[in-house]
């Protein structure tokens, strides 16, 4: 999606009881980060400019899929004493495959190894885990785990919804405490360009200096938090069958045709062989870390200490212009007082999210869809991404394209100087439910640029949503140099259309 481009690298609710029990965990280990000494390739590198930047941590977007794959893989590739990677959903494919095999090459080397991932998703991937943390270097952990195992993990949303409901929806992938990846992508072939179908135009920032040790700490905190299980208690422990299927999927990968289309791709990418030889440009800025307490996966996390609570107090109060992107942007009532405020304010309040025909997620939409009339009648302005043209090219796509991707991208710029780049989606779950984390850059640059896209963006590859003299909405779009005006949401059938609005009348605003 091209909104992202112009600042790539080129610029610088409470648990309830169930009767579901998880297994007893005495012996928990300790924070357990390293901040020894010894020098790697990375800190050699790093160090100097750090210290030529007191205060500062270097910033670099990742708006390209195959360059944030790359990112990591050769971070990965480059690390010589620690990765801690943790993840919402890590798939099985192509890109998922490739990273746990870097994974396994770099504890083959000597490097510790901790990988924590939500549970929610790792449905047929126990044997693969279960591998991993069998390596002596290598540490699994899973977060708030389905104690039932394959078809019968929906026993435990039934018997302990409650635990269940929560969900760690952080990402970040941290090496040798030296540089960390942070932001909007999971781990699977749809978040970083590869493979077939719809994509996602996502964001994720490379950060070096001082912010680094913040996130290793808050893995920290997560790793020794009581929601994290080690996967040993969890999964199945591995054989010889389950060994050898994992070296099978490694293999079959390699010889994919596809897979060494993508993989001749990342050859090109310059991210980590510019970071090495010092020459990656980077933003300069005070940047700070929010996450929330991992105790919110449990519902006990007091509100004070609320991620959304503290990333308002941080961001501060916009004066001018606030752009805000999300994918799944579900206000609720307390979300259309804030951004009405703003509004009536004078400021500039711009949204963009994603269209109900690129949507992913029905219900969520429905959420959004029940608060537009409010939303535009107080002054906000409302962009909706439209549908892919037509479908990628098989073996990839580029994600920067308006033809392969759907939104997923997490974003906020306030009056030009300051931004956040993470996972929190504007909307109940994130605010409520869910775990998140990301950064908080004061950088005019990045902001501005930010804004600037954002405009640009919009008139080309995003429908602005607005309200006629009747007070019924409309989908206006620039089509040919010319303005096209929508009177139903489109690119929709009619039944697609009665489905959303059964869903806008139902009560699960709160899930959303």
């Amino acid at each position: 999606m091209n909104w992202l481009r112009p600042i790539g690298l080129a610029t610088a609710c409470a648990a309830f009881s169930g009767c579901v029990s998880l297994p007893p965990l005495e012996g928990r280990l300790p924070s357990v980060t390293i901040e020894g000494t010894a020098a790697t390739r990375l800190g050699r590198t790093v160090t100097p400019l750090v210290r030529a930047h007191p205060g500062t941590s270097g910033i670099a977007t990742l708006t390209d899929g195959p360059d944030a794959f790359a990112a990591r893989v050769l971070l990965a590739d480059a690390a010589e004493r620690t990765i801690d990677a943790q993840y919402y959903i890590w798939h099985g494919d192509m890109t998922g495959t490739l990273l746990f095999a870097a994974l396994r090459r770099a504890a083959d080397r000597g490097v510790r190894v901790r990988l924590l991932v939500d549970d929610l998703d790792t449905k047929g991937l126990d044997g693969v885990l279960a591998v991993l943390d069998a390596h002596p270097n290598i540490e699994v952990r899973l977060f708030n785990p389905a104690v039932h195992r394959g078809w019968q993990r929906m026993l435990d949303f039934v018997l302990d919804f409650g635990r269940m409901n929560h969900r760690m929806h952080n990402k970040s992938f941290t090496v040798d405490n030296q540089v960390t990846i942070v932001g909007g992508r999971n781990v699977a072939d749809e978040y970083f360009g590869a493979g077939e179908g719809l994509l996602f135009a996502d964001l994720d920032v490379v950060a070096v200096g001082p912010v680094v040790s913040e996130v290793s700490h808050d893995f920290d905190r997560y790793w020794a938090s009581m929601s994290s299980y080690p996967a040993e208690r969890i999964v199945a422990p591995p054989n010889a069958g389950t060994a050898a299927a994992l070296d099978e999927r490694v293999q079959k990968v390699a010889d994919d045709t596809a897979a060494n289309v993508f993989r001749s791709a990342l050859l090109t990418s310059p991210v980590v062989r510019l970071l090495l030889e010092a020459r990656l440009p980077l933003e300069w800025a005070v940047t700070t870390l929010l996450s929330d307490d991992p105790a919110k996966g449990l519902g006990a996390a007091p509100d004070s200490t609320l991620m959304w609570t503290r990333l308002r107090q941080r961001l501060g109060a916009p004066r001018i212009e606030l752009d805000l992107v999300s994918p799944y942007f579900v206000p609720g009532k307390e979300g259309v007082e804030y951004l009405a405020g703003l509004a009536q304010d004078g400021v500039k309040v711009q949204v963009l999210t994603n269209s109900l025909e690129t949507t992913d997620v029905l219900a969520v939409h429905a959420g959004y869809a029940k608060r537009r009339g409010a939303l535009l009648k107080e002054g906000v302005s409302l962009y909706e991404m439209k549908r892919p043209d037509e479908p990628p090219a098989a073996g990839g796509a580029d994600p920067g394209s308006p033809s392969s991707s759907r939104l997923h991208a997490k974003a906020f710029a306030v009056d030009r100087a300051r931004i956040f780049v993470g996972s929190f989606n504007f909307d109940p779950r994130s605010a409520r439910l869910n775990t998140e984390m990301g950064l908080v850059i004061e950088t005019p640059t990045l902001a501005r640029a930010i804004s600037k896209v954002f405009v640009d963006s919009t008139t080309a590859y995003a429908y602005r949503v607005r309200r006629d003299t009747s007070g019924r909405l409309e989908w206006w779009e620039r089509r040919d140099r010319q303005d096209v005006v929508h009177h139903d949401e489109p690119g929709t059938s009619f039944w697609k259309r009665l489905l959303l609005s059964i869903l806008s009348f139902l009560p699960i605003e709160w899930l959303l």
